[in-house]
């Protein structure tokens, strides 16, 4: 090859990097040396080299996409299912919470309601089953029910209520923390209904709460819209009671 071609292929491959980063395609820039030299060295062939080039800038880019998802859900901690330990909770069917992984309950509009004394791993498992439903691509949200409340009495007083209780419903899936470890007055309470009204039979809704079903109204201080409420929850709803010790203490031995 003459100096002039050489310079010529130079310059071209100059251009080629720099719209690989006009184009934002910053992990086939960085590897493209490295595969144009198997090219040159016949250990791949051209077409072999770009599928894997490709594959290599989509799965990058597909974990950048995960990770703003799960950014987004607002998550207060990183938990993995694979990190939860069934054995210290023995009251918990581990291929049943394991099963919630290929998200048919999602496709089916269905709620996850998870009871138990604080500690004993309800947000564990409700975060756990989040992050695998924003991996496989679904707009998941979480909050804590008192922060929501409050969001939605700020909103109901602006007179933007339609348009938060819209919001939380687009959610593909909505995890509301805590129910019932603090006191919801008359008009939280409606607040909420019109939320969990608006998400029946159209997204699915994962609730932790500290107080079984059956006293919900004494957190509610109404019995009218708790019962309206818990028909809206446990219709289509797989309710999973954890009886076992909190991790808190197991963590202070």
């Amino acid at each position: 090859m003459t100096r002039c071609n050489m310079r010529q292929t130079t310059t071209k491959f100059q251009a080629l990097l720099n719209n690989l980063d006009v184009l934002g395609l910053s992990k086939m820039h960085a590897y493209l040396p490295e595969y144009i030299d198997q090219i040159n060295g016949q250990q791949l062939s051209f077409t072999h080299a770009m599928l894997e080039l490709t594959n290599t800038e989509l799965a990058w880019t597909q974990s950048q996409q995960i990770a703003r998802i799960i950014k987004r859900a607002r998550f207060p901690q990183a938990k993995a299912l694979s990190a939860f330990d069934f054995n210290f909770q023995p009251s918990i069917n581990k291929q049943e919470i394991l099963g919630f992984q290929d998200l048919a309950f999602l496709e089916q509009h269905k709620n996850l309601i998870f009871i138990g004394s604080p500690g004993v791993g309800k947000t564990h498992l409700a975060i756990g089953i989040g992050i695998e439903a924003c991996h496989q691509g679904k707009r998941a949200f979480f909050i804590n029910c008192h922060e929501l409340l409050a969001h939605l009495r700020a909103a109901d007083a602006k007179g933007t209520l339609d348009r938060n209780i819209s919001r939380y419903a687009r959610y593909e899936l909505l995890i509301i923390d805590e129910i019932g470890y603090l006191p919801i007055n008359h008009d939280e309470a409606n607040l909420l209904f019109q939320l969990i009204n608006a998400r029946y039979e159209r997204h699915s809704t994962i609730i932790t709460s500290n107080s079984d079903l059956s006293n919900w109204v004494e957190t509610f201080q109404n019995p009218t819209v708790t019962a309206a409420i818990l028909d809206r929850l446990v219709h289509h709803a797989y309710v999973i009671k954890i009886t076992g010790k909190s991790y808190r203490i197991k963590g202070a031995d």
